[in-house]
């Protein structure tokens, strides 16, 4: 497990699940903080949509996530960007806000090809509409 330098430690499993994202088997991974540590918490298929994704991320819990977003860019020409959601809804605690903001740079340094960030505290925030102007 890698050690971070607010504390929180870093399942190797991130990793490796993230090294799987950029090789296309997954769509996404969402990840909580428990015990001290940043475990993976879902992961979702290929053929899985932006939708599902949104859908997988808890009402009133922070979560990190990464999204491999695939798009058309104005050249017509088809891309992928990884991105990296840090998700922290407004009716989250207090608590719970602060340990995610306080471990994310480091957590989000564990993770090589993260391409856009965004962070968001309730779903317009990140909006497939919002998500593909970052992309392009």
């Amino acid at each position: 497990m890698a050690n971070a330098a607010s504390g929180m430690a870093v399942h190797d499993d991130c990793k490796l699940k993230f090294l799987e994202l950029k090789k296309r088997n997954f769509r996404f991974i969402t990840f909580k903080i428990q015990d001290q540590q940043v475990v993976v918490d879902k992961v979702g298929n290929p053929e899985e949509s932006y939708e599902d994704f949104t859908a997988s991320l808890p009402d009133n819990e922070c979560r990190y996530a990464v999204y491999d977003f695939d798009f058309t860019t104005n050249e017509n020409c088809q891309k992928s960007k990884i991105f990296f959601i840090a998700w922290a809804p407004d009716i989250s605690k207090v608590r719970n806000k602060m340990v995610y903001a306080s471990s994310k740079d480091r957590f989000k340094r564990e993770l090589d090809g993260i391409q856009v960030e965004l962070q968001a505290t309730d779903p317009s925030e990140m909006s497939l509409d919002i998500v593909k102007a970052r992309a392009l």
